[in-house]
């Protein structure tokens, strides 16, 4: 910290108790009373620099009066910066800093120890200081708007605070590795003005590392809010970055509301026990004014502010009991951006007296409502629609679809509370637009974790629920469940089970259709009925997955027909042999061959097409009919030859 040391002067000031005592010699003929400090001193000294004070004493002079007493309670910095500036008129050493010039400036002007009372002055000197030092140094101005607190009015008048904030504000706002002054101020090493380091004062080469944007939050988080306020006010008119300006309030707060620290990781606990050993936690009064005063800072401005923080002050604001106009500012700011929140944020405790639920579901929804209002002003609340009716995918469906995704989680999580009431939770749950959920498969768990924690629901009650669901937009494995969960109402179970016959007919109908080529201009008919040059346009226009998809399908009914005929064809066989065997019993040695050794093989289609058999073939069958004879066994032989040999060319 800088100083400038002043007067030439040993100190000849003792202090006895509550009395101060100038050993000069000379006995005292003048006694200041400052508060519950006494100062006896003699006139000549303070004649020659205060205005104030020789006005006091000519006046009592004037008067006549015995009695040499002044009262001077009310001067700025109190009993200590009446000693320092006793001390200046006396001649007496000591050392002007940071810590103590602002009081000191605001004590000279008090006593009027201006230059015409005698050449360079008090108010010459601490002038000179703050200008030329003070206020060229980053610490010395944090340090000296520090300590205007005590005398906000007067270094208001004088322009201190606006000088130190302008200060510090440009400062701020430049890059703090051009002149290195950050690091040599935090007990870093020194720099030259080129950036290197510096040691003993000779350059070693090395640049200092780059500093990050929020260096300066620490420093005046030391400030008290009325010069806090007043240094972001000037940062935002020097046009810093409202991210920035953000960061350096979510650090402020952070240290004077305890409710904010709640989920601080180790470190910030620690930095923050080592600042609460230093500074005392503000009361719950000062805490609401602080918080209120920060959301008025705070910029209303979507994506600015994360959404951490804004829970964090609604919850400390909820638990202060800040007023109404705080909460819903707070509400209407996390609504803005409640796509970009978790469902960890959601969970806020209800501290209310009158509600006994667990979490506070009314404060969830007045925020979505604002989420709602502000997703309709934006226009992204219309989904666009096709020419075949059907919703279109669009970039601004993603935020209401991410919050009612949100949504869903959050009432699974406060579903299992048996004193949250039905209309609340049916109330939220409807409150999502119907576009915004492409699939309803979170509602549907949400809404059967109610029904199970809330078994006395009667069966009207169960179905006023499940309105809010679309049974169309359930997956297979929700249309499984549904299909068995005894919870649900039976009407709703009959419902699950139709659409789901629905849909699996709708995926047979379109894996059936074939398209034909654009430009044929023949519609190919399917069950008897036409199919239109537009449908056609449509199926042409299908993704080359649905394609394939229904190249496989249709290979399968295929193969599934080849193998039907096969066994239909087998199943005769087996007949024609069990009747031959029971019509002979005694021939059976005659079959050269075993059917039950032949092993079964799938005939290709190409068979049904094959060429006649040779004659010699013909001649074989000819020769089985003749062996045949009158025992009319010679066709079921024939026919089974012809089985065999059909299946030995397969």
């Amino acid at each position: 910290m800088a100083c400038q040391k002043l007067g030439s002067r040993a100190d000849v000031f003792r202090k006895q108790g509550q009395e101060w005592y100038c050993t000069s010699g000379l006995p005292s003929d003048i006694t200041v009373v400052v508060g519950e400090q006494s100062f006896h001193l003699h006139k000549f000294p303070l004649l020659s620099k205060s205005g104030l004070l020789e006005r006091r004493i000519r006046e009592k002079i004037d008067k006549g009066e015995d009695s040499w007493v002044i009262d001077l309670s009310d001067i700025p910095g109190g009993a200590k910066a009446f000693e320092l500036a006793a001390k200046f008129c006396y001649g007496v050493k000591f050392e002007m800093t940071a810590s103590n010039v602002v009081h000191l400036r605001c004590a000279a002007d008090y006593l009027e120890m201006t230059e015409e009372m005698s050449e360079g002055n008090l108010i010459a000197q601490t002038e000179n200081f703050l200008t030329q030092t003070v206020l060229r140094s980053w610490k010395d101005s944090v340090k000296a708007l520090q300590t205007c607190d005590d005398v906000l009015d007067i270094a208001e008048r004088l322009q201190i605070i606006k000088r130190c904030v302008d200060s510090i504000a440009t400062r701020s706002c430049s890059d703090p590795d051009l002149f290195g002054w950050p690091v040599a101020q935090y007990g870093g090493p020194m720099q030259s003005p080129g950036g290197s380091l510096l040691w003993n004062g000779i350059s070693m080469g090395a640049r200092p590392r780059n500093s990050s944007p929020d260096w300066w939050y620490d420093d005046v988080s030391c400030l008290s809010l009325p010069l806090y306020k007043k240094l972001i006010s000037a940062m935002e008119y020097r046009g810093i970055s409202q991210e920035i300006i953000v960061g350096s309030l979510n650090h402020y707060a952070k240290r004077r509301l305890p409710g904010l620290n709640r989920r601080k990781s180790i470190s910030d606990v620690s930095n923050c026990l080592s600042i609460t050993s230093l500074t005392s936690i503000p009361s719950e009064d000062d805490q609401k004014y602080l918080l209120e005063e920060i959301d008025r800072l705070l910029p209303f401005q979507r994506g600015v502010t994360s959404c951490k923080l804004l829970f964090g002050l609604l919850r400390t604001a909820i638990f202060l009991k800040a007023s109404p106009s705080c909460l819903s500012n707070l509400e209407r700011r996390i609504g803005m951006q409640l796509d970009k929140a978790s469902l960890e944020d959601l969970l806020i405790p209800n501290i209310s007296e009158s509600v006994e639920t667990l979490y506070d579901v009314d404060c969830v929804q007045r925020i979505v409502d604002h989420f709602l209002a502000m997703d309709q002003e934006t226009g992204g609340a219309s989904p666009g629609l096709g020419e075949d009716g059907q919703i279109l995918a669009s970039p601004s469906l993603m935020p209401i679809t991410m919050v009612a995704k949100l949504i869903d989680g959050y009432l699974a999580e406060v579903a299992p509370d048996e004193n949250l009431k039905l209309p609340k939770f049916q109330s939220l749950a409807a409150a999502i637009p119907e576009y915004a959920r492409p699939i309803d498969d979170g509602l549907y768990r949400a809404i059967d974790i109610y029904l199970k924690a809330h078994p006395y629901l009667s069966e009207s009650d169960k179905e006023e629920l499940c309105r809010v669901m679309d049974c169309q937009k359930l997956s297979l494995e929700a249309c499984t469940h549904a299909a068995q969960n005894e919870r649900l109402p039976l009407r709703v179970i009959v419902q699950v089970l139709f659409f789901e016959q629905l849909q699996l007919r709708s995926s047979i109908a379109e894996c059936l259709m074939i398209s034909e080529p654009l430009d044929g201009g023949v519609s190919r008919q399917l069950g008897g009925q036409p199919v239109s040059g537009e449908h056609h346009r449509s199926v042409a226009g299908w993704p080359l997955a649905a394609r394939e998809n229904q190249t496989l399908r249709e290979g399968m009914d295929s193969m599934k027909q080849r193998v039907a005929e096969l066994e239909k064809e087998c199943t005769a066989m087996r007949q024609d042999i069990e009747r031959l065997g029971r019509s002979r019993s005694a021939g059976k040695s005659r079959f050269p061959f075993a059917l039950a050794a032949a092993k079964p093989q799938v005939c290709s289609t190409k068979d049904k097409d094959a060429a006649p058999e040779t004659s010699a073939t013909e001649g074989e069958d000819k020769v089985a009919v003749v062996k045949g004879g009158a025992g009319g066994e010679g066709a079921p032989q024939l026919k089974l030859r012809k089985h065999k040999m059909k299946l030995s060319t397969c």
